[in-house]
């Protein structure tokens, strides 16, 4: 059951990312619109299905998701933030792949984890192929950083630094929760996003500003006598496979540790960056090729592929 949750966080968030991007292009510095519709219909959902209308309570006392909510709205607010100081993407990007590392250092200093040498080095391959493949899925024109220079530039760096530090954190804070309460991945996903609603007032303003101008994009025929808006049916889809991915990962959560969520997190990641290549046609390099190896290569690593595959044919011998 594990890895159908795997396969789905993949296949949906991929998909996210794609019609995120498509959002971002025709309307840039929507993404606070696209994070507040994520998030109330993921809580409606929760409030409908896990919380049975407010009358199941919670499993984990309601003080304890305080500082999760805090963190996950942090990560999502942020990371949408950087992007409107002229962040360039494969800044952007380069970031969040770093993620994993930061997951392992955070496990090493709270958690008291130690890991083999096999992990140091899967983990230092992903990380090093994400930063070669997104590096080299767009030229970084010199212009792009003179767009953010200056103040402009270091507040989006710095946004992005404090994403990547929450992201870390909030892994391995849901791993302390499951293992003082249990783990109840449904509950967890519902109350991190329906207690973060009212940090939206703080931008309800920007969200009023470009929620009109979803509906000024060309109209699609989805029935007899019905048109969308296309970039409503792109945000409409994009808050189902949020929604989808969220709850894949939360359930990934309950089951392994925060570095694995973290690796198939990273994995998807670069999965999506492949896709992304090869939806809008951008080139695919030789340099694109090192970076897809050197990902296959550690998440082999980080499976210890081998050793299962002894284990395996030693129990038929």
């Amino acid at each position: 059951m594990a890895i159908l949750f795997v396969v789905l966080a993949i296949i949906s968030c991929c998909s996210n990312v794609v019609l995120l991007e498509i959002l971002m292009k025709e309307i840039p510095g929507c993404g606070n619109v696209i994070t507040f519709s994520q998030f109330l219909f993921i809580a409606l959902v929760g409030f409908t299905f896990t919380s049975k209308f407010g009358s199941v309570k919670p499993s984990v006392p309601i003080k304890n998701y305080i500082l999760l909510v805090a963190m996950f709205f942090a990560v999502s607010v942020s990371n949408n933030c950087a992007l409107n100081f002229d962040i360039p993407m494969p800044l952007h990007m380069i970031f969040k792949s770093g993620s994993l590392v930061t997951s392992m250092l955070l496990g090493m200093l709270i958690l008291k984890k130690r890991y083999s040498v096999l992990k140091y080095v899967s983990v230092l391959l992903v990380s090093v192929g994400i930063f070669i493949a997104t590096f080299a899925s767009k030229k970084v024109k010199m212009d792009e950083f003179e767009l953010a220079s200056g103040d402009q530039l270091w507040i989006g760096i710095s946004l992005l630094s404090f994403s990547l530090l929450m992201s870390a954190g909030l892994g391995i804070y849901q791993e302390i929760i499951y293992k003082q309460y249990g783990k109840h991945p449904q509950e967890m996903l519902f109350y991190s996003h329906a207690l973060a609603l009212p940090g939206f007032i703080m931008l309800a303003g920007d969200i009023k500003y470009f929620i009109p101008l979803l509906s000024k994009s060309d109209s699609i025929h989805v029935l007899a006598g019905l048109s969308i808006p296309k970039l409503w049916l792109c945000l409409i889809g994009n808050v189902i496979t949020q929604y989808i991915c969220v709850r894949s990962v939360f359930t990934i959560g309950s089951k392994y540790s925060s570095l694995t969520v973290t690796m198939i997190i990273t994995c998807r990641k670069f999965i999506s960056l492949i896709f992304s290549i090869i939806y809008f046609n951008n080139p695919f390099t030789p340099v694109h090729w090192l970076g897809t190896f050197l990902v296959f290569a550690g998440t082999l690593c980080f499976t210890d592929i081998g050793n299962l595959w002894y284990k395996k044919t030693k129990k038929v011998q």
